[in-house]
């Protein structure tokens, strides 16, 4: 019998056994921890459409169980343990998901083009409405930007997944090393270790320790203006000015990838020459960053989606863009088919 097909007996069965008033207290028990559990298969799989499929496995597998749940734990852990375990199953299937710039050496040749990969499972930008915490708490929020940002994410890609489920459990939602331990069926001895290795890792291969500037400074708010009037003016020399000297231009499924303000400057000109009002910048918010729906016009004068960009910016300017050409995932980040 195919999977779905009993996997929709099993749930048949289940809702036979137990009554609405079940149902009704699982869903308002766990509930809210939905979105924190979506944040949390994102940073494990660098996917926000894998991390909602396993979200909703996770709800579908507890749904069935709940009855034997003896309440040892909290409910909040078990649900994270069911999520955790669905993920290091999806990963030793999937692989992970690389940017271009944690695969090689960057292109020194512009002009040349570029030529997609497809077959690369790239890594994806998740909306900050999905997997941002909504909290009260300033200092929250922040830690939860900082947890979700691209380069972060992107680096966690490069772990092996044990240490990876150590990293985000131990350093980001900050359980203790017992109950990563319990959780993963070994010693805290282990998990100590496999912490240490990981942050090792990241010292090594992680992101630059260049500071970020908040998303709500208004000094950002005028640079994304200034960015976005740029490339709608296609004003070369005023795009040329907002960038570091030293920064990264990435784009997949393009593996290519550029260093260098005047680089990228001249790989847009090279590959992306447009006219003044030929392309459309919709702002958008990506991984706890300012981002862009870029928007080109075609052959009947309509502005349709053609790429998703997500800046790093820090107090000399815009240090890294990574520009994604997947135009499915407008949708999820609420922009529109036309601008």
């Amino acid at each position: 019998m195919p999977a779905d097909r009993t996997q929709e007996k099993n749930a048949a069965a289940t809702a036979a056994v137990r009554g609405p008033e079940d149902d009704r207290e699982f869903l308002d028990q766990a509930d809210p921890y939905r979105r924190e559990l979506l944040a949390h298969c994102y940073r494990m799989l660098g996917s926000i459409h894998d991390a909602e499929d396993l979200v909703q496995e996770t709800y579908l597998r507890a749904w069935k169980s709940y009855e034997r749940f003896e309440g040892r734990s909290s409910l909040r852990t078990w649900l994270y343990r069911i999520a955790t375990n669905a993920c290091l199953t999806a990963i030793d299937q999937r692989g992970n998901r690389p940017m271009p710039s944690g695969l090689g050496a960057p292109s020194d040749e512009p002009e040349r083009p570029v030529v997609a990969s497809p077959e690369v499972p790239w890594l994806e930008p998740a909306p900050d409405a999905v997997v941002v915490a909504d909290a009260a708490d300033p200092a929250a929020i922040v830690a939860a930007r900082e947890s979700t940002r691209l380069a972060f994410v992107a680096a966690l890609q490069h772990l092996p997944a044990k240490q990876r489920v150590v990293l985000i459990l131990r350093d980001v939602l900050k359980w203790r090393a017992a109950e990563v331990a319990d959780l993963l069926g070994t010693s805290t001895a282990a998990v100590n270790s496999a912490l240490q290795r990981a942050r090792e890792r990241l010292e090594q291969d992680g992101p630059a320790r260049d500071e970020l500037v908040e998303p709500t400074d208004p000094s950002v708010r005028d640079l994304l203006d200034r960015y976005a009037k740029a490339f709608e003016d296609a004003d070369i020399t005023a795009l040329l000015d907002l960038f570091k000297r030293d920064a990264v231009w990435e784009m997949p499924p393009f593996p290519e990838w550029f260093v260098g303000a005047d680089v990228i400057v001249r790989l847009i000109v090279a590959q992306c020459a447009a006219e003044p009002g030929e392309l459309r910048m919709v702002p958008a918010a990506a991984n706890g960053q300012p981002a862009f729906g870029l928007y080109r016009r075609d052959g009947e004068g309509v502005h349709r989606p053609y790429q998703l960009q997500v800046l790093a910016i820090t107090a000399g300017g815009v240090a890294q863009v990574s520009a994604f050409f997947d135009t499915s995932l407008f949708p999820l980040f609420g922009l529109p088919q036309r601008a």
